[in-house]
């Protein structure tokens, strides 16, 4: 199958020991990028983004067009798979935290049809109903589940 993994930039290294692993089960994944460009065109590793964007308070910031950059490119990812791995782990005192990034690229994966799966429950969150209308999948980390 054709899995996107969506989840929050914070877990990146557990996206690419995910993809690692659902590749060894035949999968073709794609997730976010390892680099961007920042303000002058030099590649920076994603998690160096990751904290430039959290610290940055100019709303006319570079940062920004990457951010709008970064979201079009995944959810190009979110079309071209057959299903997402939403990869919720606990975030920020958050029990399997989706943000809201990753809720956008599960509204869209709905949209289209395409089953999501979560790594982990449904967490306590006030669009608690929406991803429940979202009918997603909870594997409980049982990759073996995606079908």
């Amino acid at each position: 199958m054709k899995v996107t993994i969506c989840g929050s930039i914070a877990f990146f290294k557990e996206m690419q020991e995910m993809k690692s692993k659902l590749e060894g089960l035949g999968h073709d994944v794609r997730m976010p990028p390892s680099e961007l460009k920042d303000d002058s065109g030099k590649d920076i590793p994603i998690t160096e983004y990751y904290k430039l964007r959290k610290a940055t308070t100019n709303n006319e910031s570079w940062i920004w067009n990457r951010k709008e950059e970064a979201m079009r490119m995944h959810f190009d990812k979110v079309m071209w798979s057959d299903v997402i791995l939403v990869l919720n782990y606990d975030k920020n005192n958050v029990k399997d935290y989706i943000g809201g990034n990753t809720f956008l690229e599960m509204g869209l994966a709905m949209h289209l049809k395409k089953k999501i799966y979560l790594l982990n429950p449904i967490p306590e969150t006030s669009c608690k109903e929406e991803i429940l209308g979202m009918k997603p999948v909870i594997i409980n980390n049982n990759l073996s589940e995606i079908s």
